[in-house]
């Protein structure tokens, strides 16, 4: 019997559940990140405190990594449509990852934190 966060993952069909592991392995590499089911959903804490999920956008069916205070970070990719708190990273699970964009704006984000 699958824990709720690996269902999560593994009811997904490709290439969304692969681009979801993906993020997840690489939200879970960093120090002081941990995974926890909040909301119904994968939730990632930094030091204890709430940092960011990953979802998929009801609307255009991408996967995306929303940030927690993601208004105050200020990056052209990220979105943060009707949410006061909160910016959301798309990722278009059609063609590469940008890692390197994601990791630039995971600091940003950590930086936050410091």
């Amino acid at each position: 019997m699958l824990n709720p966060l690996d269902h999560y993952f593994e009811q997904k069909d490709e290439p969304i559940k692969s681009c979801l592991q993906y993020l997840r392995l690489l939200l879970t590499g960093y120090d002081n990140v941990t995974e926890h089911w909040k909301y119904g959903m994968p939730f990632y804490y930094h030091k204890g405190k709430m940092f960011c999920y990953l979802w998929i956008h009801k609307k255009i069916h991408q996967p995306y990594i929303g940030l927690v205070d993601g208004n105050k970070i200020d990056h052209e990719d990220l979105l943060q449509e009707k949410r006061a708190r909160m910016k959301i990273l798309l990722i278009n699970h059609f063609e590469d990852i940008p890692a390197e964009k994601i990791k630039s704006i995971l600091e940003k984000a950590f930086a936050l934190r410091s």
